[in-house]
């Protein structure tokens, strides 16, 4: 008998510990609330039990500690209380039910914009989230104007895939002309819808005259070519403002815009203006201290159409 209580025991032991083997390989995903104002309208929930933003902040944390703790793979994804209601009432589901958050978490994280719990404090996993977010509302919004743009009616070319490749051209040409040093790029395209994709590069020195190839990073890159891209095929107002920083040089800004499928570098003087002058009001601002406004380099454009 008291071999078969043993056996038992030991058998449960093994089961939990199997259990727990499994559990580490089962990822987990955590919404937040990002803000206070999409906290309050979660409160109108009975079965949403937290008093304050604050104490809710902590108990997230707390939960992304202990899974970090189980060594269990955690993404956080961003909860909009609106987005809810809408799934909810899309799906036929009782917006005041755990399971049914649970169901819009699973659905939001498999669509992307989530951050990687790595043991990061909540207040800088926000600003993480708010922007894995934003990134890919941004592709989200590029590729698709991408995908409208349809065919060329002379050649019966895919016109999103021409830009794309013109794009990322016209990212490779930027790097090599802006030489060593470490660079900020910014691509800005206001309409039909604001897009903003910014990449960060570095351009080592060139090793027995031969140029080196940049660091950056790929995804980064993707969405800066997706964004300019689009505002090829929308044939709308876009631009590029560089950013450079270089050994023994002083920190440059340089701009251009989008003229048809090639940039064109703006002046000095236009440069200036455009970094120098308040957006909303026409009033100048004054320059940025240790700072070289110049004109953009030209780019050598290819001869094919």
């Amino acid at each position: 008998m008291a071999h078969n209580e043993k056996y038992g025991t030991a058998h449960r032991g093994a089961r939990r510990t199997a259990r727990r083997m499994l559990r580490r390989e089962a990822p987990s995903t955590v919404a937040l609330l990002a803000d206070e104002e999409d906290f309050a309208a979660m409160r109108r929930y009975t079965s949403f039990a937290f008093p304050d933003h604050p104490s809710y902040l902590r108990q997230v944390e707390g939960l992304l500690k202990e899974l970090a703790t189980e060594r269990v793979h955690t993404t956080v994804a961003l909860f909009d209380p609106v987005e809810y209601a809408e799934y909810c009432s899309h799906h036929r589901l009782d917006p005041d039910s755990a399971e049914s958050r649970a169901r819009y978490v699973a659905e939001i994280a498999a669509a992307g914009g989530t951050v990687v719990y790595a043991g990061q404090p909540v207040d800088h996993l926000v600003p993480q989230l708010v922007d894995a977010v934003a990134r890919q509302s941004t592709w989200e919004s590029a590729t698709e104007l991408l995908t409208r743009a349809g065919d060329c009616p002379d050649r019966g070319t895919d016109l999103g895939e021409a830009a794309g490749r013109r794009a990322a051209l016209l990212l490779r040409e930027l790097l090599a002309a802006a030489g060593p040093g470490r660079h900020h790029l910014v691509c800005s395209v206001p309409a039909p819808r604001a897009l903003i994709a910014a990449l960060r590069a570095e351009v080592p020195p060139a090793v027995d005259g031969k140029a080196a190839e940049p660091l950056l990073v790929e995804a980064d890159a993707l969405l800066f070519s997706a964004v300019l891209a689009a505002g090829i095929v929308t044939a709308g107002p876009a631009g590029v403002v560089l950013r450079t920083e270089a050994e023994g040089l002083p920190e440059t800004v340089r701009g251009w815009v989008l003229e048809g499928d090639w940039l064109r570098p703006l002046t000095e003087a236009e440069v200036f203006a455009a970094y120098c002058t308040d957006i909303r009001t026409g009033e100048p601002v004054p320059p940025e201290h240790g700072v070289a406004y110049r004109a953009g380099f030209p780019l050598a454009r290819p001869q094919d159409p």
